[in-house]
């Protein structure tokens, strides 16, 4: 932590205005080779003229802001310009810094780091800033935000909270025997750490939520050549991301395209024209297609098959329906009378030539998006898979707890448990525990 960070925090490319922040032990005199003067009272803007400290040239004339440790995001002494958003400014301004005893560029995070080496934030709140900022969609962002609130870090603490208790009690138990400890201890501590691993599955179960609300659900498009699957994404998309062309067999790779669907993530997969080889008619480069465009089928968590209403269905094809699926009819502009009908399967019927029926298609899609994501409304939920990894320790270590033939072994189990949640909030430490022991028994007096 010696050394002074210095970085763009605003987007690149011409704006209207950029913010550059400084960091570190040199911040204040960082600062003022660039402005002649002290920093400005905390936590106020004021106007001020930068200059070059070598040459004395103008550099911008600027808004800064002045964040004393410990009392800024990364807990150390914190400078912020506002400076006009050109890149010849900014450039200026970086280089001028670049000149300053101690001061060095920023790493990607280095600010973020230091903000959680500070205990400003921990692990799980970091991520969830780190998901606020590249949040795409409504949902994306009010989950990002309950996670950097503290809204996972909370429901670990909870946990830990509780298990350092039992444990602390435990220790007690096998390093005093002769203490006359409460005998209803012993019942308490078990049911509340059945009524935890209880509280960790049902989260647990809700991960797969979180996990897809942060990557975004996958929807793959399949059907036969020409049924209309590239121009379906088109006009999904509301732009063209995929070649139309009359001749079969035009895609021979998925094509993905990431959508917000009233307010949830998507990616939206294109695929290959599903079709058998008829008499080695297929070529090496379309049959490759087709093979991915099946496993994509598999890996999908929805799967949208396109039929071309105006011909036979094709039931290898229709054979790829199941639970997680709508089927389109499409080109019905076609079909002046009664349309086809699928036994057993419900269809939505489509024309994407003249948009009929896309409406009724992108209610069905975010209607069953969003049965999928209910959970994402109020729960503080494990959004990676680290997260559910550390759980399923946790989980399993408490089941061995449970079944401990010795006291000595129970609480292993559960320092195990504690510690593999520690790993989702970056807390790994003995430190809870003894606080605990000293607090509840006061061991030694």
């Amino acid at each position: 932590m010696s050394e002074t960070i210095f970085a763009p925090s605003s987007g690149s490319g011409r704006a209207g205005v950029a913010v550059l922040r400084i960091s570190g032990p040199q911040a204040a005199d960082a600062l003022g080779s660039l402005t002649a003067r002290p920093p400005p009272e905390p936590r106020q803007a004021v106007l001020t003229a930068l200059h070059d400290p070598d040459s004395g040239e103008l550099l911008d004339r600027g808004l800064v802001v002045w964040f004393p440790s410990p009392n800024s995001f990364t807990g150390e002494d914190v400078a912020e310009l506002h400076l006009h958003g050109s890149h010849a400014v900014v450039a200026a301004v970086l280089d001028a810094l670049s000149r300053q005893p101690g001061c060095v560029p920023a790493e990607p995070g280095a600010f973020t780091r230091r903000a959680f080496e500070a205990g400003k934030l921990d692990l799980a709140e970091v991520e969830g800033l780190a998901d606020l900022i590249a949040a795409e969609t409504a949902t994306q962002r009010r989950q990002a935000l309950r996670q950097l609130d503290g809204g996972l870090s909370k429901r670990i603490g909870d946990w830990r909270d509780r298990l350092a208790r039992h444990l602390a009690h435990l220790e007690a138990a096998i390093d005093f025997p002769d203490e006359d400890l409460p005998a209803e201890l012993e019942s308490e501590a078990s049911a509340d750490i059945s009524r935890i691993r209880d509280e960790m599955v049902q989260d647990l179960g809700a991960a797969p939520v979180g996990e897809r609300l942060r990557d975004g659900v996958e929807i793959a498009i399949l059907g036969p050549p020409n049924a209309g699957k590239s121009s379906l994404l088109n006009a999904l998309a509301k732009r063209e991301v995929a070649i139309v062309a009359e001749t079969a067999g035009t895609t021979r790779d998925v094509v993905e395209v990431r959508l917000d669907l009233e307010g949830y993530p998507v990616t939206i997969a294109d695929t290959a024209g599903l079709r058998a080889a008829e008499e080695g008619t297929l070529d090496p480069v379309e049959a490759e297609g087709i093979r991915r465009s099946r496993a994509r089928a598999e890996t999908a968590d929805l799967k949208l098959i396109v039929f071309d209403a105006t011909k036979a269905f094709d039931p290898e094809v229709l054979a790829l329906a199941d639970a997680d699926t709508l089927l389109c009819l499409n080109k019905t502009d076609l079909l002046p009378g009664r349309l086809p009908s699928l036994a057993g399967h419900a269809t939505i019927a489509l024309s994407v030539k003249d948009g009929t029926g896309l409406t009724d298609l992108i209610s069905a899609l975010s209607r069953t998006v969003a049965g999928r994501l209910t959970k994402a409304a109020t729960t503080p939920l494990l959004t990676r898979v680290r997260h559910r990894r550390a759980v399923e320790d946790a989980i399993a270590a408490l089941e061995r707890s449970t079944i401990a033939t010795l006291p000595e072994l129970a609480a292993e189990d559960l320092r195990l448990a504690l510690r593999a949640l520690g790993r989702v909030v970056g807390q790994v430490d003995v430190e809870d525990l003894l606080d605990v022991i000293f607090r509840e028994f006061c061991i030694g007096k």
